[in-house]
């Protein structure tokens, strides 16, 4: 590689400007998996804006061949897809309708290839239209458990007409609704009961979303892991596992320690996956990241490793993309979405850094100067050269000489 096309000038923290050169390594050094074996592990996977169609506060549309190509990409590496979640900007510029359209061809397109799905199945369609006030709209005034029962069943019945398996999604709506724990136990125990297969149950935190805050009846997380280990309870067979994204290590430990086997902890810890995926002697978390979408070929190769018995391997190729991992997903944590599709550009998966709800402008050019950094520093640019050549125009747009 020339010298010359690795070097690129930085922002750093202060606002100085220095040089940089890449190491030169790429993501086609890893072996990555055509099947895991050991573990499940599903990418959340983003969507691909269409900037040339469409207002993207008001109106977006995507691109579906690129938004497409990106799933067929990480099932080829062995990955599940875990499609319409957060990382799709569910309750951040994605509306029910298009989610819709996006499950549906997703669902299509992984049988053609055979590959893992599972699809987030929510309450969004109660939030009120007004997208252009800010990344996360408000839940409309005066529902009823049952209006939120309604809409979580509307969701589950559309994505299991497809065939598809569901992940009940946290609901901002119920959060905003519900005076107890009991009301969440009656929406679940309602929603879980009509499922025709088994669901994933999903715990995010407020760092992913606010309107979350308290989410389970309590702000207190044992309080909370307390009606969330009823419900599994009353439900264990129709239960696949549960989501847990509280950026807490020891917490989910503790927790899937409690709950009935085969209930499975799929770990959402953007921060601690390596630990607990690999696990310990009384049993481990499967996946279920955001971050797997941005290091998809480390992620499989290192899955891989585990596979075949060698922790060694695994350690040392999962190492250097915690500090990536921490990056993207700074405070404030729900805007990890645009370094997510920042690394997306990059790498090539789609020719601009553009975002439904404009929300690539939700970091900052040192903060993606970082990420760009550190992405090098795993071994995460699929093309160096390309990455330099698609990280100038960045900079420049962002006014960095």
């Amino acid at each position: 590689m020339n010298a010359t096309t690795l070097a690129v000038r930085l922002p750093d923290a202060n606002g100085t400007i220095t040089s940089y050169r890449l190491s030169g390594r790429s993501s086609s050094e890893f072996a990555t998996a055509r099947k895991l074996k050991t573990r499940v592990a599903f990418a959340a996977a983003h969507v691909v804006a269409d900037p040339l169609a469409g207002d993207p506060l008001v109106d977006p549309r995507l691109d579906w061949e690129r938004t497409l190509a990106f799933r067929h990409y990480l099932w080829s590496l062995g990955l599940g897809v875990a499609e319409a979640m957060d990382t799709a900007q569910r309750g951040m510029g994605l509306s029910w309708p298009l989610t819709q359209e996006l499950v549906d061809r997703s669902l299509r397109e992984a049988k053609t290839v055979g590959g893992l799905i599972t699809c987030g199945a929510g309450t969004d369609q109660l939030n009120c239209h007004r997208e252009a006030s800010g990344c996360h709209p408000e839940v409309s005034r005066g529902l009823t458990l049952d209006r939120i029962i309604e809409a979580y069943l509307e969701q589950l019945d559309f994505i299991e007409s497809r065939g598809g398996s569901v992940i009940l999604m946290c609901s901002r709506a119920l959060c905003k609704t519900a005076q107890s724990s009991e009301d969440y136990e009656i929406v679940y125990d309602r929603v879980i009961a009509a499922a025709k297969r088994p669901v994933i149950l999903h715990w995010l935190g407020a760092m992913f979303d606010p309107q979350l805050e308290g989410y389970w009846g309590s702000r207190d997380l044992t309080a909370a892991a307390e009606t969330v280990k009823r419900i599994i309870a009353r439900h264990a067979p129709k239960i696949d596992g549960i989501k847990i994204s509280l950026l807490d290590a020891s917490f989910e430990v503790a927790f899937r320690r409690e709950i009935p086997k085969p209930v499975r902890v799929y770990t959402g810890d953007d921060f601690n996956y390596p630990e607990l995926i690999a696990g310990d002697e009384q049993g481990h978390s499967d996946a279920l990241l955001g971050v797997f979408a941005a290091i998809a070929p480390a992620a499989s190769a290192a899955l891989a490793a585990r596979d075949r018995g060698d922790r060694a391997a695994y350690d040392l190729i999962f190492a250097p993309t915690v500090p990536l991992a921490r990056a993207i997903f700074e405070a404030p944590t729900y805007a990890y979405k645009a370094g997510i599709v920042f690394l997306a550009y990059l790498n090539g998966h789609q020719n601009h850094f553009r975002m439904v709800g404009g929300l690539e402008s939700a970091r900052s050019i040192e903060h993606l100067a970082r990420v760009f950094q550190l992405a090098d520093a795993a071994a995460l640019l699929a093309d160096p050269e390309r990455a330099v050549a698609r990280m100038k125009p960045v900079l420049e747009l962002a006014g960095c000489p």
